[in-house]
């Protein structure tokens, strides 16, 4: 196992989609049909989501392949993960047709007549949630693969709001050395999220 890589199915899913993500941006086909296999279903479900209608989903889906062969090669992994860069050009085109086909109708209220103004949903929409949630796992697991005395440090820090002086004090170490502690443990973070070795 790599160091920052943690050897689980998501983390190597992940890098094939990445990795075939970089290769179609370089018109490489045979990347692009694997791209397409890994992640129709998933571009299929949010288009369906938002366009309400089998048929237009599927014109949309075909348009967002074509803007994903075109855009791939300035997709840029420190940015967003493969398929949160796919679900945004997914979730903006069919956003896109639903405009454009007048799907956007004002609600009805109880007596027939159209309101001015909708209540805005605040409800999460159900991709996003997906991929926030695959974020989360992704965190989780890449804290589980740091040190346990740099992993106690990043969660009281970051999700205990302890300060740098806190922690040397509860852990007795000087301060320098606290801050030293987190500083390593973030970088070896932020290369797992990044699936850096």
């Amino acid at each position: 196992m790599q160091p920052g890589n943690p050897d689980t199915p998501e983390s190597s899913r992940r890098s094939t989609l990445q990795g075939a993500l970089i290769a179609t941006g370089m018109q490489d086909r045979q990347a692009f049909k694997l791209l397409y296999q890994l992640t129709a279903a998933k571009l299929f479900g949010i288009c369906l989501r938002i366009c309400g209608e089998r048929q237009a989903a599927e014109d949309v889906l075909q348009e967002v392949y074509v803007i994903i062969w075109r855009r791939a090669s300035s997709f840029d992994a420190a940015r967003a993960s493969p398929i949160t860069w796919m679900a945004t050009i997914a979730r903006n085109r069919a956003i896109d047709w639903k405009r454009a086909n007048g799907r956007f109708a004002p609600a009805v209220s109880g007596d027939g007549s159209a309101r001015a103004h909708d209540a805005a949903d605040d409800a999460v929409p159900a991709d996003q949630a997906m991929i926030r949630q695959q974020e989360v796992q992704q965190l989780h697991d890449c804290l589980m693969i740091l040190e346990d005395k740099p992993r106690r440090a990043i969660r009281a820090a970051f999700l205990g709001g302890l300060t740098y002086s806190d922690l040397a004090r509860r852990e007795g170490v000087p301060l320098a050395t606290m801050k030293s502690t987190v500083r390593r443990g973030l970088l070896q973070l932020r290369k797992c999220l990044n699936n850096e070795s």
